[in-house]
């Protein structure tokens, strides 16, 4: 045609369907225009097709006004409708998804077994179907119109929502794959089983997909997104993101409310330690190991664990009563599970898509896997959602210099030069040997929490860089360092990090400081304090001789400044799990001091307020029992509604009051 096409939405194309006895198998689709600058004059279009008695090829003459579509298969061949031409595309009809319309059983069997288009099948057999003697279709065979925003405008897709990722062209082996999996997992005593999908990331980026799962103004609802960069300049492999999580725990003192939103319910509870809380509720979890999902996080607890839960800990020596006042009233403790999530790799430069499905939740194995489908093409379809409002784009101000203050800080300039010398009065005293004292800064701003986030992954990458929704506030951090990790081989982790210099303007600059930061007597005196810190922290969850120190006083380089840091390692006891390797590790000494509960007490005496989630650790604890925790470091926290005054993210009318 001579026209230049405006193509049509989706959902004008159609397909058509034909009887059980001829099994259709190849769509040959046309995107048609009906643009007013459509040429109508007669004339001839040729639309070729070779028949297998006459290899040369049969020409076909049709009005150029005109173009057809042909359902193919053995010979097959029919016009759907007429319409101006401007190009075909050749599809296999397994890939094609059904919804509505009439369509027959074989259509039924082969199109439902998967919800988003697939990869094309090799255009080998498309020939030698098409090359055979045209036949026209049985007469009555059904047309069925498909709707679908995945085929319309797919985020490259390449399986469907089957987790066999290893045959993405066969739903309905995928389907008996899945079920199989579902019995298997029922067999060997296991109550979670993972779906997964994948997407090309090449047209998806973790800001604009955490945008796509949680609006704008949903900034009460719980979700989170997690990067990291390491070596001061490489993206991290993977990124972590999630909304809509099926349970809550709050706990604020001794008083727990957990909140299921699938049932629909919200308890409260009077505990002792209500660290108890998600132990008991994890202790239900069992996980199948299945290599579909990637060997990283996938769904569990994510949230935040503030200072003040240490008095849970030590409840008898830093109990809530001594703590100084607590003006924000920020819940001690935010953990959400989350059984959706989606994984960013970069390095495969893939999207996971995984549901956790509870098979205890259903009646039966096909209730579960049905459901488990569903809500895994309800993500993909909120990921692939083409008319969500563009981020803006924004400019990010690098200059550091200083400027006039716009923040009030907590405490005085005469109040903290008072606790200065108290605490080197303790120190002279021997009662500690290193305090770790803090001041809180607030200003009021206008900018949105997600725009913070959005520039300080910009100026200030680091290796845990955190957006978080939690009830009553909003974490937005850049954290260098980890309060304490578990790995799935049950390897514990603390790096201490303590020595700090500016980056250097030149490598030699840069070099230098180093090395000045390296021959500094105090800065090593504290890092091996704090190193011998990790190691008992460690140590009290960890095999007998187990505990290593991998490497001692490194330099790690971020985008501003340095520091001095080491790794220390230990093998976790059988008998205990990555919630006991969290109490022993919180806080660390760097925001805390040593001896660390002499220190804590001071700090009790000395600061005008209660900390919140500064200086706790914030990050997730797996379904498999694998965590990593940041540090509560370099974190803004944004206060939003009263925790209190939400029973449920999906509770329109309570959000609203």
């Amino acid at each position: 045609a001579s026209h230049k096409p405006a193509f049509l939405p989706v959902h004008r194309r159609r397909i058509l369907s034909c009887n059980s006895d001829i099994p259709p198998v190849v769509a040959v689709y046309t995107i048609y225009s009906t643009s007013n600058r459509v040429s109508r004059r007669p004339g001839l279009t040729s639309l070729s097709r070779a028949t297998a008695g006459d290899r040369s090829g049969e020409r076909r003459e049709a009005p150029s006004s005109c173009c057809q579509r042909h359902f193919v298969h053995r010979g097959v061949s029919a016009p759907i409708r007429r319409q101006p031409p401007v190009r075909r595309i050749m599809m296999p009809q397994a890939t094609l998804p059904s919804r509505g319309g009439a369509v027959s059983s074989t259509t039924r069997r082969v199109a439902s077994t998967t919800a988003t288009a697939t990869a094309f099948r090799p255009a080998a057999p498309v020939a030698r179907l098409a090359a055979r003697q045209p036949l026209r279709a049985p007469r009555g065979a059904s047309r069925c119109r498909i709707h679908s925003k995945q085929a319309c405008k797919p985020l490259g897709a390449v399986t469907t929502d089957s987790p066999s990722v290893s045959d993405v062209n066969s739903g309905a082996s995928s389907v008996t794959s899945d079920l199989e999996r579902f019995q298997a997992a029922k067999a060997a005593g296991k109550n979670l089983v993972p779906l997964c999908s994948r997407i090309m990331s090449d047209q998806l980026t973790p800001v604009t997909a955490y945008r796509r799962l949680v609006k704008e103004d949903e900034r009460d609802a719980p979700s989170f997104l997690f990067e990291s960069v390491v070596n001061g300049d490489q993206a991290g492999r993977y990124s972590y993101l999630g909304a809509q999580p099926s349970m809550e725990i709050v706990s604020t003192g001794n008083e727990v409310t957990v909140i299921n939103h699938k049932k629909g319910t919200r308890e409260v509870l009077e505990e002792r330690d209500p660290m108890d809380v998600p132990v008991r509720l994890s202790q239900g979890f069992r996980p199948v190991e299945d290599p579909i999902v990637p060997d990283t996080f996938t769904g569990g607890w994510v949230g935040y664990c503030g200072y003040d839960t240490v008095r849970y800990v030590y409840s008898s020596k830093i109990p809530f009563a001594s703590a100084p006042p607590d003006d924000r009233h920020l819940p001690e403790m935010h953990l959400a599970l989350y059984n959706k999530v989606v994984v960013f790799d970069s390095s495969s430069k893939l999207v996971y898509l995984v549901v956790w499905v509870d098979l205890d939740e259903h009646e039966c194995l096909e209730d579960a896997h049905a459901c488990g489908r569903t809500e895994l093409s309800r993500l993909q379809s909120q990921l692939m959602t083409p008319n969500v409002p563009p981020l803006a784009n924004g400019c990010v101000e690098l200059d550091t210099s200083l400027r006039p203050p716009l923040a009030r800080s907590n405490m005085s300039k005469e109040q903290f030069l008072e606790a200065v010398r108290r605490t080197k009065e303790h120190i002279l005293a021997g009662d500690i040997f290193q305090l770790v004292l803090s001041q809180r800064f607030e200003r009021r701003t206008f900018a949105d929490p997600f725009e913070i986030y959005r520039s300080l992954r910009v100026i200030n990458p680091s290796p845990y860089m955190v957006y978080l929704q939690a009830r009553g506030s909003i974490l937005v951090a850049s954290s260098p360092e980890i309060l304490c990790r578990v790995e799935n081989n049950r390897r514990v982790t603390n790096r201490p990090l303590a020595g700090t210099r500016r980056r250097g303007k030149t490598p030699e600059e840069d070099e230098a400081l180093a090395e000045g930061l390296l021959a500094d007597e105090k800065e090593l005196a504290e890092h091996t304090m704090l190193v011998d810190l990790g190691r008992n922290d460690v140590g009290k969850v960890s095999v007998d001789g187990s505990v290593k120190v991998e490497s001692l006083m490194d330099i790690e380089r971020y985008s501003h400044v340095m520091h001095i840091s080491s790794t220390v390692t230990g093998e976790l006891l059988p008998e205990l799990d990555s919630w006991d390797a969290l109490r022993a590790a919180l806080p660390v000494g760097t925001v805390s001091g040593a001896p660390k509960v002499r220190a804590m007490q001071i700090i009790d005496e000395l600061e005008t307020n209660q900390r919140g989630p500064y200086g706790g650790g914030m990050g997730y604890v797996s379904y498999t029992g694998a965590m990593d925790m940041a540090l509560a470091l370099r974190t803004m926290i944004i206060p939003t509604a009263h925790y209190d005054s939400l029973y449920s993210y999906g509770d329109g009318k309570s959000r609203r009051e």
